[in-house]
């Protein structure tokens, strides 16, 4: 390429850009499908001023509220928060209104999101203020001066993952305005919890904790200088550290309690090694404390959870929060469990008026409970799962798959089945496997789910209900050194389908592994294809706490990719920076890591081109080497070289860690990045990227899958969302969009019979033809959508204004029931940029003397080619486009041609149903007439006889007569696809006689 070809080239990619990136994507919307089962939730809180009111921070969801004691759940955060991860709630005393929240989960596992800092609500939750502290990364604990909301503390853990200094004890006395650091030990060392003395707000306590997690380890505590108790009794002022009756060797996390009925009582569960572990009290305001409790179930987890909590009105009875719940009603001598919907516990909020109400929360989102514990609202309202990855099935309407974390794998129907009307519920199926997955539907045969549970192998049969286990090594891992197993399997092991042959499936240990009989046998097709530097096969957990869950196990495979238009060529990524390929099924193998890509991040994709068996992308994540950059790349020579298409300045943030990178299937150059806190897309293989969030909550975007034309996400803390039919996207109109309308192909569509009912959650959408079209300026009149068939006749007419519907609609009701069907719809937008109509398939429907419902309700159109004509002002545009029938229909032999049967019966049904409303609408007419007139009783009888056979009486249970009995032929026989039962065909006739009987007997 010369210069001048170079500059061309370069200045043509800029005004491309520009105008794309110029597009506002607000038309398209995302619609979340569940589950409606909770995930894990790090924080909860309520007020006594409002019993039933109470809030919850998850680890990945954000703010919820509810108002009427759990019963539903509201989130509150979005659209505020640039991140999804809680890790306290405060309420204010005085003031039920005024919400302080600290961001960043103290729970510190790998997938933590990191925090932005606190957020503050006036209006108790309606609107935020983002108010600083945006540096601190976890925060452990929010307190506010029950004496004065603006006098606000905050316990900041830090950055999980690389020193700070933005860590430490925080105040301010103006509401957020400025914060003062009050106390701070190190770059290392943040606190993880502070309290307030009951009666004097002045004396303060917190809790020191040095924490970091990498991708090999967790280090959590350290020497008895790093951690700690201090205490200040003027407001932050001066501090003293707590040594007497604590540990005095090495100290972990701890967390503190302070009584409000005697506030002398000062409780702390304490990280620490051996018999130091375990609940301490002191009753003089810390000077001394006791060592109560060595219970290893206060502690066993402390990185993950470590919390404990008092009855406000007695400070004997105690709660901690740990695996599981526990409670003593000694003052932490002894302990009791107690039952919670789900296990692994963070928080516990009690009402100080009345303790038995309270609220819990743990790894299944948060509940409340009216009596002390003894039984818990629903975790089944409350839409926050942590999904890993996404998968669908080949089934109409297709599923979609995934693994919820603390949960169970799971799939999920794309959009409502036929069978299901239950509004307001989630469905879904466990699938095998476990929380970790991957869970990968069969090609070709949904019944079959290939699984994953923590880098074991199964194969679960939906039919059956059975889990066969084909574990490579068949061992269990957990608990080892990584340095001294056979196989080193992550917990989240991949698993990946060859697209040539759906009984060969690869898994990834550091070895790629291959079977082509569902794990009944496996192969070793390739060596280590990970960095395994030995000093990062470690055991996980230092210096106190041993955690080895396989979250932590280091050099192994995490994404594994076969091309699918060129067999044996693979792609493996690990989860230590390095990037192969086999060209040849595995018989050789090639290190292609890019060289200029820092080492040691976590490959989460690798994705084959769909058009050049050379290109590939790789998204690479080193958020757990403190390395919160996003690194996208590509190739287009099998990995020889790599271009980063990530730069600081092509449209991804800096701190927007890379989750996932896909290619489009139909369009090449069309990119989707899934990101820690959201979408993008690019138009130009990665040169730009524009904002794709539209809808979507700010969560991290874990995997994207996309099939049958619709895009599809799993997120880390928000469940699975579609947007329906990005084909628009593939079209190369929408990089150049300028001064002239455009009217964009629908897709296909399938013709599915909807259910009817539904509700806002999950959103199953009806069936509908998505259209989307771009106008160049915002037009207030003249912008129509016509719907033509193979033959060109008109089955619809939408129109955007009222004025135009007016005159069409006055034609309308003067000529035959054959005239075009011509209808206002608020929803065919007129707005500048690029709009969506959904258009529901419904032709011509009845006449009903209701304008508003006037030939509306007519039955859907046959499948067949169609044609969408799209007019504005003189100029009009046509795109052609399909309606699909259902591929089950003709497994239950139903046929084509019995749906044209049943559709002309329909169709003659509805022409008698509006004769026989128009004729009762007639006669109705001439009885007021003839009232009104004074006329006599003998001139009314035969308008009254005729109407007493067309309408029903009032009151309750009337007999049906005519009209209604042929409106509830038309229901029979428009409840499914089918082919007209003879007792349907016979009815319509003997009404049409008997209306036709009727009409001879009625002068008008």
């Amino acid at each position: 390429m010369t210069l001048k070809q170079r500059s061309f080239y370069f200045l043509f990619i800029f005004l491309v850009s520009c105008v794309t990136l110029a597009q506002d994507f607000e038309a398209l919307q995302y619609r979340t499908i569940g589950p409606a089962r909770g995930g894990r939730v790090t924080t909860v809180t309520g007020t006594a001023m409002l019993p039933g009111t109470f809030y919850f921070g998850a680890t990945g969801g954000g703010v919820w509220k509810t108002d009427d004691y759990g019963t539903t759940w509201n989130n509150v955060s979005d659209g505020f928060f640039k991140t999804p991860s809680i890790g306290a709630i405060e309420i204010a005393a005085n003031d039920p209104n005024i919400v302080y929240v600290g961001t960043g989960s103290d729970g510190i596992r790998s997938n933590i999101i990191s925090g932005k800092g606190v957020y503050k609500s006036i209006d108790a939750g309606k609107t935020w203020e983002h108010i600083g502290l945006e540096h601190t990364g976890q925060i452990g604990a929010v307190e506010i001066d029950p004496t004065n909301s603006n006098i606000v503390w905050v316990a900041a853990i830090g950055n999980a993952f690389k020193p700070n200094k933005e860590r430490g004890i925080f105040k301010t006395t103006d509401g957020g305005k400025t914060w003062e650091k009050v106390l701070y030990v190190s770059e290392e060392t943040g606190f993880a919890d502070l309290e307030l003395l009951p009666g004097n707000p002045n004396v303060v306590y917190a809790a020191a904790w040095k924490a970091r997690r990498t991708p090999w380890t967790i280090d959590s505590g350290g020497k008895n200088s790093e951690g700690g108790i201090y205490k200040s009794i003027n407001g932050g002022k001066d501090w003293e550290k707590l040594e007497n009756g604590l540990p005095k060797g090495l100290i972990g996390k701890i967390d503190l309690a302070v009584s409000p009925a005697d506030s002398k009582i000062l409780y702390a569960v304490v990280e620490a090694p051996g018999e130091d572990r375990g609940l301490y009290k002191s009753v003089d305001q810390g000077k001394s404390f006791t060592h109560v409790s060595d219970d290893v179930r206060l502690v066993n987890r402390p990185f993950y959870y470590t919390n404990i909590e008092l009855d406000p009105t007695n400070p004997d009875i105690v709660y901690s929060n740990a695996n599981p719940l526990i409670k003593s009603m000694d003052g932490g001598k002894t302990w009791k469990r107690m039952s919670v919907p789900h296990g692994d516990n963070h928080d516990i909020w009690l009402n100080p008026d009345t303790p038995d109400l309270l609220i819990q929360c743990n790894d299944g989102g948060a509940n409340v409970s009216h009596n002390g514990g003894k039984t818990w609202s629903t975790q089944y309202n409350q839409p926050t799962a942590e999904i890993y990855q996404v998968a669908v099935d080949d089934q109409y309407p297709y599923w979609v798959y995934g693994a919820q974390q603390d949960n169970t794998t799971l799939a999920i129907p794309s959009r409502a089945p036929k069978a299901t009307t239950t509004p307001n519920e989630s469905i879904m199926m466990n699938v095998g496997g476990c929380e970790t997955g991957p869970v990968i539907p069969m090609p070709g045969n949904h019944y079959i789910v290939y699984n994953n549970c923590k880098g074991r192998f199964s194969v679960y049969s939906k039919k059956t209900g059975q889990s066969r286990e084909y574990s490579i090594g068949a061992s269990n891992i957990y608990g080892h050194n990584p340095k001294d197993l056979k196989y080193r399997f992550q917990r989240v092991a991949p698993i990946h389908v060859s697209p040539f042959d759906p009984e060969v499936v690869y898994m990834g240990s550091q070895f790629l592994h291959k079977t082509s009989n569902g794990g009944k046998n496996w192969e070793i097709i390739s060596p280590d294809l990970t960095a395994n530097e030995p000093d990062k096969q470690v055991i996980s957990g230092n210096p106190i706490t041993r955690d080895i869950t396989g979250e932590e196990y280091y050099s192994t495979l995490y994404s594994i990719r076969e091309s699918k238009i060129s067999k044996g060529v693979i792609w493996t990524g690990s989860n230590d920076g390095i990037i192969s390929i086999t060209k040849d099924g595995g018989k050789t193998w090639k290190n292609v890591t890019p060289k200029k890509l820092p080492k040691g991040g976590r490959v989460e994709s690798v994705e084959p081109s769909q058009f050049n068996p050379a290109k590939a992308y790789i998204a690479v994540d080193r958020h757990l080497l403190g390395d919160e950059t996003p690194y996208l790349y590509k190739t287009e020579d099998y990995g020889e070289s790599w271009e980063l298409i990530s730069t600081e300045s092509n449209g991804i943030p800096s701190d927007y860690t890379a989750r996932v990178l896909r290619e489009d299937p139909v369009r090449e150059g069309l990119l989707y990045a899934g990101t820690e806190f959201g979408m993008f897309v690019s138009f130009d293989d990665g040169e730009t990227w524009k904002k794709f969030q539209q809808n979507l909550p700010v969560t991290p975007i874990t995997d994207i899958t996309l099939f049958r034309g619709d895009l599809i996400l799993s997120t880390m803390g928000r469940g699975f969302w579609i947007l329906d039919k990005v084909t628009t996207l593939q079209d190369e109109n929408i990089t150049q969009l300028g001064d002239t309308p455009v009217l964009f192909r629908p897709d296909n569509t399938y013709r599915y019979q909807t259910p009817w009912g539904g509700g806002d959650f999950p959103e199953y959408p009806s069936t509908s033809v998505i259209i989307d079209y771009y106008l160049p300026s915002d037009i207030t009149e003249g912008v129509s959508l016509q719907i033509m068939d193979a033959q060109g006749k008109e089955v619809a007419t939408i129109v955007s204004d009222s004025t135009k519907l007016k005159s069409t609609t006055e034609k309308v009701e003067d000529m035959s029931l054959s005239m075009t069907f011509v209808y206002m719809d608020e929803k065919l937008e007129t707005k500048k940029g690029i709009n969506r109509f959904e258009w529901n398939l419904q032709q011509k429907g009845a006449w009903t003397k209701n304008k508003k419902r006037r030939y509306k309700n007519g039955p859907m159109v046959l499948p067949g080619k169609y044609t969408a004509k799209l007019t504005v002002g003189n100029e009009s545009f046509e795109k052609p486009f399909e309606v699909l029938m259902d591929p089950r229909l003709e497994e239950e032999g139903v046929y084509l041609s019995d749906m044209k049967e049943q559709q002309e019966l329909q169709f003659k049904v509805i022409d008698l149903l509006s004769d026989a409303r128009q004729l009762q609408d007639k006669v109705e007419e001439k009885i007021k007439e003839l009232e009104k007139n004074n006329a006599t009783e003998s001139s009314l009888k035969q308008y009254k006889e005729a109407l007493k056979q067309l309408k029903n009486d009032e009151g309750a249970y009337p007999e049906v007569v005519m009209v209604a009995q042929i409106s509830y032929l038309y229901y029979i026989l428009s409840g499914a696809d089918k082919v007209p039962g003879q007792e349907e065909k016979d009815s319509y006739q003997e009404l049409l006689a008997q209306f036709n009987e009727l009409k001879q007997k009625v002068v008008l």
